[in-house]
């Protein structure tokens, strides 16, 4: 496709979807409940053509010498599409947020001021890998009344077409506008420099994906972008902590799954637990391949595991994001320590402490600066099915204009109200 062309495809997805989102701001949580379920049950109806499409993608990516890891970003398995199918019901059966009106309050000129909740309007969305986003992305701009425009990753074409499909039957079915939800056709690279520098049709992007990708959108959009960067979460094992439930909770953090950017890529050990902690936990990674990049007084206490895959971890680990059976652990002297390493060398994604220690829990909850902050949880629940937000369209790591898992509040905004009965300004 040549850039006229491709120009000329963005700005018609644009008007489309900036005409498709005054329909939607105005549907009623009945018809975008409808559209939602239909979605969910259109999931479960379509696995074998799904399967279909997602083997072409998976056929490509290996025929392209893609890493293993990201292969496995692309699969729609039966449980990928059965937690999406989830999620689409988990949205419909919450309340609906807009048009809510809060803080509602009586001035002595005897208006009443307070703030409506309405929708951002049109959201455009960059993303690598999982095909799963397109129905997350999807169905979240269907709860939230809002217009999406969708550009997946080359990677996953066929697959993301399929669902878009789905999502555009599911809201004709309800009686909405198929152009609430569009999926960019094209993998031209030159369609994303067009998405993210139209102000005039699109409200915010929200990439997610690699680092390089995001960099490169916050660098060059012209509209306000909801991002982060990478995932570098920590766990640290504090002392006094419950040692079973340290190793359960470290292991889960780690080895549940290596690819996602809430897995744990950092470990802290309080010193005076170490020596009970490191070998178990280092026993559990030695069994399961993983690799550990240490400090010095780690290794001296994990170098009699059998099997331990050992390295000297240098200053670049403490801030590496490895998205593989690779971790870096470091000794630390307590609390204090923990927390000041953690804000100097985390993404301020996702970081946790496990402790039998109120007070360093408190501390820890105000004083790490990441978008969740977690005591006596694996880091993994960062996410906003885990969350209860039906589904996340990507997590934050700015302060605004959301953080964290954002769901459908952070797909929404604020005006002011004024209600009135014949008062004027003197």
């Amino acid at each position: 496709m040549n850039a006229t062309n491709t120009t000329e495809l963005m700005h018609t997805l644009g008007q489309q979807a900036l005409a498709a989102s005054r329909l939607m701001a105005r549907a009623s949580a009945a018809t975008k409940g409808r559209a939602l379920r239909r979605l969910a049950a259109l999931l479960r109806e379509s696995g074998a053509p799904l399967a279909a499409e997602n083997a072409k993608d998976l056929e490509r990516a290996r025929a392209n010498g893609l890493a293993e890891p990201m292969v496995d970003r692309l699969k729609l398995t039966p449980k990928v599409l059965e937690t999406c199918a989830q999620g689409c019901e988990q949205l419909a059966a919450m309340p609906d947020i807009i048009g809510e009106v809060s803080g509602l309050k009586q001035m002595p000129s005897g208006i009443r001021v307070g703030q409506m909740r309405v929708p951002i309007g049109v959201f455009g969305m960059i993303y690598e890998s999982r095909p799963n986003v397109t129905i997350e992305a999807a169905s979240l701009a269907i709860k939230s009344g809002n217009a999406a425009i969708l550009r997946g990753g080359s990677e996953a074409i066929d697959s993301n077409r399929a669902l878009a499909a789905l999502v555009q039957q599911a809201l004709l079915e309800a009686g909405l506008p198929a152009d609430a939800v569009q999926l960019v056709p094209t993998t031209d690279r030159a369609a994303v420099g067009q998405l993210i520098a139209m102000p005039q049709y699109v409200d915010v992007i929200i990439p997610r994906g690699g680092k390089g990708l995001i960099e490169r959108i916050s660098a060059e959009a012209k509209v306000p972008v909801i991002k982060h960067l990478d995932g570098n979460c920590h766990t640290y094992v504090d002392d006094p902590c419950d040692l079973a439930l340290a190793v359960k909770v470290t292991d889960n953090a780690k080895t549940q799954k290596y690819s996602p950017c809430n897995a744990t890529e950092s470990l802290l050990v309080a010193r005076g637990v170490a020596a009970d902690f490191l070998p178990q936990i280092g026993a559990i990674f030695a069994a399961k391949g993983v690799e550990m990049r240490v400090c010095a007084g780690s290794r001296a206490l994990l170098a009699g595991v059998a099997g331990a895959k050992l390295v000297d971890a240098t200053e670049q680990d403490w801030f590496e994001e490895y998205l593989a059976p690779v971790i870096s652990i470091k000794l630390v002297e307590g609390v204090d320590e923990a927390i000041a390493h953690i804000n100097r060398y985390s993404s301020h994604h996702t970081d946790a402490i496990l402790t039998t220690d109120h007070v360093h829990a408190q501390r820890f909850l105000r004083e790490v600066d990441s978008a969740s902050v977690m005591v006596n949880a694996s880091t993994r629940f960062a996410d906003g099915f885990e969350y209860g937000l039906g589904a996340e369209i990507g997590i934050s790591t700015d302060k605004f204009h959301a953080r964290g898992p954002v769901g459908v509040e952070g797909l929404t905004s604020l005006k002011y109200v004024v209600l009135g009965e014949g008062e004027v300004r003197g």
